[in-house]
């Protein structure tokens, strides 16, 4: 039951999400080239009151993700975010009036059917996490990951693709924060959860401010699959390591471990292809 529930307010965050980025997008595209990586973009965005209604759908999502992570495994709670895809291609149904054809139904079917995969193989939820050398080395090179879009960039490179991937490594790191954080003060350790917060709302800026700068030059759709994909792979392989959440070795479970994810990445790529989903991105 508590699993169950745990997976319903994932899916709230995702439903929130996914509003806030198409409502941020809006106005990201409509800020100068000049101001990408730079925090003058987001001083920029903040000016406007459209984007600060996007924003504010966003950290509802995260607080309802941290909720989440009360109930859920990491391990759940981040693939079922996936499901944003699906709530942004209604929203293009909604707007367009667009039918749904097969590519949209398997789409989502397949994301369905990922995150359906992942809880039944899912391991219990854990209260307790890496410690000492490991998590301090292992959350630090997650955050120099995020942070290598803004080293080429220095370098006067062109970063394409590459700033979408930093805010999601970003974003992922933030989701383990947030575990952390919620871990913290569920158990008393109102210190270690606040640093722990400060330490999220410094990660969300990264990724904020990369996820802006990639949404600058492409379409909500050709970013946000990106990063939420790379968000889950990212949690799902390290949740072991930094989560202390295990999954059982039985190949059954590994395969079928392998099969959602896969599914997941399938589904959403179907649906960034979605004609619906694009009409929305035509709006930006």
């Amino acid at each position: 039951m508590t699993l169950a529930l745990g997976v319903l307010v994932a899916l709230v965050s995702a439903a929130l999400y996914a509003f806030g980025v198409t409502i941020q997008s809006m106005e990201a595209r409509e800020t100068p080239a000049e101001e990408s990586l730079k925090l003058s973009l987001l001083k920029d965005l903040v000016k406007r009151p459209r984007w600060l209604v996007g924003t504010a759908c966003v950290i509802g999502g995260w607080a309802t993700q941290a909720t989440a992570l009360l109930l859920a495994p990491l391990t759940i709670v981040q693939p079922a975010l996936a499901t944003s895809i699906v709530v942004l291609l209604i929203i293009g149904m909604r707007m367009h009036d667009e039918s749904i054809g097969p590519p949209e139904v398997l789409g989502a079917l397949a994301i369905v059917v990922g995150v359906i995969g992942l809880a039944a193989v899912s391991p219990h939820h854990s209260d307790s996490h890496a410690g000492g050398a490991t998590l301090a080395i292992g959350m630090s090179v997650l955050g120099l990951v995020a942070l290598i879009p803004y080293a080429v960039c220095a370098g006067g490179r062109r970063f394409g693709g590459l700033v979408a991937v930093g805010a999601g490594i970003a974003y992922a790191w933030t989701g383990f924060s947030t575990k952390f954080v919620a871990d913290g003060f569920s158990s008393g350790a109102f210190v270690v959860g606040g640093i722990w917060l400060a330490a999220t709302a410094g990660a969300a800026l990264v990724g904020l401010l990369s996820e802006m700068t990639a949404l600058q030059t492409r379409s909500a759709i050709r970013v946000f699959p990106i990063v939420l994909v790379v968000q889950i792979v990212v949690a799902v392989l390290l949740a072991p390591l930094l989560a202390g959440e295990r999954w059982h070795p039985d190949p059954i479970n590994v395969s079928l471990l392998i099969l959602s994810l896969i599914a997941i990445g399938a589904g959403t790529r179907l649906l960034a292809g979605a004609r619906a989903v694009n009409r929305v991105v035509a709006t930006t």
